[in-house]
């Protein structure tokens, strides 16, 4: 089987390359410096010529609440551009397998939690990523479109929040985990005797490491064919303050931690019912301080040979 993985160089992209490589598959990486998704006839013209078996969109602009509050129209444009590019050339290539990622920021800012599949467009978006949010739920909406119109066999995965190698830490535009790692390293490095971090540290948030979604992927592709979206995460959350003594603690930070209240804090809760896809015979095997460390060990070295997306 060949499977096409748009955004291969991202964070869930080269996860799910791996996973995919892993098994013998046939990866087909794209990346910008590949083709511009953003060109619908340079898209085309790409499938057409690669015709693979199943598509793989990991492609997006993704943000922490920084980058996506002061910039909303890049976050709905580009992302509206990219994935409806790539499904019609999926659509005019033939290809029978499509798995589209979204984003669990798609549910109300105030839903009941745990959040369940069918809470999607029951009340108002959090404003600091709503414009990223209708992206993806426009996403949802095309994938079963192509399915209702044309019988394809086409789903929809939403990840919950995702860290792990390969992560973006440029704190302009990085999300939480990441920008903790980075923040927490440089001060133990430095010598800091605190660090101030942005809100009050009390959201509560659920947290999944890279290559438990890629599995999660690749199981879905193989078994699952239905119009319903799949939560895919832990169904465990802990507060932000909770994660930041968490990182500080394994990335060896003795300092203080402060908080800024007048920075926003986002959503105040947001954990995954994943009661549907672990029906399905998935589970995490990562757990967070495992992960953590992982990632941390990972950051350290790539800081070193200047690998590290900073």
């Amino acid at each position: 089987m060949s499977v096409l993985i748009a955004g291969a160089t991202g964070l869930a992209g080269s996860a799910i390359s791996r996973a995919f490589a892993a098994l013998g598959e046939e990866v087909i990486p794209v990346s910008r410096a590949v083709v511009d998704l953003m060109d619908l006839e340079a898209t085309r013209n790409f499938l057409k010529a690669k015709k693979p078996s199943l598509v793989v969109d990991a492609a997006a602009k993704v943000g922490g609440i920084g980058a996506n509050n002061s910039k909303p129209v890049e976050f709905l444009s580009d992302n509206l551009r990219i994935q409806n590019n790539l499904m019609q050339a999926a659509f005019e290539a033939h290809v029978e397998k499509f798995v589209f990622l979204g984003s669990s920021c798609i549910y109300p800012r105030d839903c009941p939690q745990p959040i369940k599949e069918e809470y999607l467009m029951t009340g108002p978006l959090e404003a600091t990523n709503s414009a990223y949010a209708i992206a993806k739920i426009a996403g949802i909406e095309m994938v079963n479109s192509f399915r209702k119109e044309y019988g394809l066999r086409w789903i929809s995965l939403m990840p919950t929040n995702l860290y792990g190698p390969g992560d973006n830490f440029n704190l302009s535009d990085s999300h939480v985990l990441p920008a903790l790692i980075r923040k927490f390293v440089e001060a133990e490095v430095a010598g800091d005797s605190a660090v101030t971090l942005w809100g009050t540290g009390s959201p509560l948030r659920e947290f999944l490491h890279v290559d438990d979604l890629a599995k999660a992927v690749v199981m879905a592709s193989e078994e699952y064919d239905h119009s319903q979206h799949l939560n895919v995460g832990t169904g465990q959350d802990l507060s932000i303050n909770e994660l930041a003594l968490l990182i500080a603690k394994t990335a060896g930070f003795k300092g203080e931690i402060k908080w800024d209240p007048s920075k926003p804090d986002g959503t105040p809760r947001k954990v995954l019912d994943v009661s549907r896809i672990s029906g399905l015979g998935w589970r995490p095997t990562i757990t967070l301080p495992e992960g953590i460390q992982k990632t941390i060990s990972w950051y350290r070295e790539a800081v070193q040979k200047g690998e590290a997306r900073l």
